[in-house]
C-alpha cells in the first residue's frame, strides 16, 4: 500500500511539531503533506490536496473540528481527532466509533490509530463515522442519536432508543436490542458506561447497564431488581441503588 497522505490541523505550533515528529519517527507509512492552524486554511488544503487522513484538533479558535467537517457535503477522508479535554466531545466521538488521541500524545495509541486507519482503507471497510458524528451533534433528542457498534463481524449502526440494556461479557459487551436480538461488541462495559451516561443509560450492577426509558417497574430489596419492558429482570447492586433511584427522583 502507498503512503497515507496526511494533513495536521492544529492551532498550536508546538503541538503540530510534536505530532509531525512522532509521525516521521514512529509511523513511516504516513506522509505529512501539509499543516493548518485554523479550519479555513484546512478546508482549502483538503479541497486542493485530497488527503487520506486528517489529524483534527477538536478545539481551535474561530471554529472547532466539527465545524470543519460540516463544510463538506461528502467527507472523503479519514479523521483522527486530537484533544486535551475529556469532555462531551469524547462522548460524541466514542458513540460514532471515530478515533481520537488525548494530549499529551501517547506514541502507542498514535501508532494504533494510524494502523487502524490503514487497515480500514486497505480492506475498503469504510463506514461514515464522521457523518454519524455530525448527525448526533445536531440531534437534540438523546434517544434518537446513533451509535456505531464495532461487532465481531464488522460494524452496525443503531439508535439509542433501540438499545434495552447491555451486559458485561469478560472484556466484551453484549447489547440487547428492542427487537429481541443481541450484538457482541469488542469493548468493555466500562467504556459504554462512560460514553452513555449522559444519554439516559445507568449502570445498576457491575455487569449491567440499562436504558432507563425501558424500566417497567422496580422491586425493592437490598439492592433490588429492575424489570424492563420485555420482562427481563436485572439485578441492582446495593452500591448502585442510589444512582439508579436518583434518575427517577429528578
Amino acid at each position: 500500500m502507498s503512503k497515507l497522505r496526511a494533513l495536521i490541523v492544529e492551532d498550536e505550533e508546538a503541538s503540530r511539531i510534536t505530532l509531525r515528529n512522532f509521525l516521521e519517527k514512529y509511523c513511516p507509512k504516513v506522509d505529512v503533506i501539509g499543516e493548518a492552524s485554523n479550519i479555513n486554511d484546512a478546508y482549502k488544503i483538503i479541497n486542493s490536496n485530497k488527503p487520506d487522513l486528517v489529524f483534527l484538533d477538536v478545539e481551535m479558535p474561530y471554529g472547532n473540528a466539527f465545524d470543519l467537517l460540516e463544510k463538506f457535503e461528502n467527507i472523503n477522508f479519514e479523521s483522527i481527532f486530537v484533544t486535551a479535554y475529556s469532555s462531551y466531545a469524547l462522548q460524541a466521538i466514542n458513540m460514532s466509533a471515530s478515533r481520537y488521541l488525548l494530549k499529551p500524545l501517547n506514541i502507542d495509541q498514535l501508532i494504533e490509530a494510524v494502523e487502524n486507519v490503514e487497515a480500514q482503507i486497505q480492506n475498503k471497510t469504510k463506514i461514515q463515522t464522521s457523518k454519524i458524528l455530525l448527525e448526533n451533534i445536531n440531534i437534540e433528542n438523546k434517544q434518537l442519536k446513533k451509535m456505531v457498534l464495532p461487532t465481531l463481524e464488522g460494524f452496525e449502526v443503531v439508535q439509542l432508543k433501540d438499545i434495552l440494556h447491555c451486559k458485561a461479557n469478560d472484556n466484551l459487551t453484549d447489547f440487547f436490542l428492542k427487537d429481541g436480538t443481541k450484538r457482541t461488541i469488542c469493548r468493555t462495559l466500562k467504556f459504554y458506561e462512560e460514553t452513555l451516561k449522559e444519554y439516559d443509560f445507568v449502570r445498576v450492577h457491575k455487569s449491567h447497564l440499562i436504558n432507563i426509558n425501558y424500566v417497567k417497574n422496580y422491586k425493592k430489596g437490598k439492592g433490588g431488581e429492575v424489570i424492563l419492558i420485555n420482562d427481563i429482570n436485572i439485578p441492582v447492586s446495593s452500591t448502585r441503588k442510589s444512582d439508579f433511584l436518583n434518575y427517577f427522583s429528578q
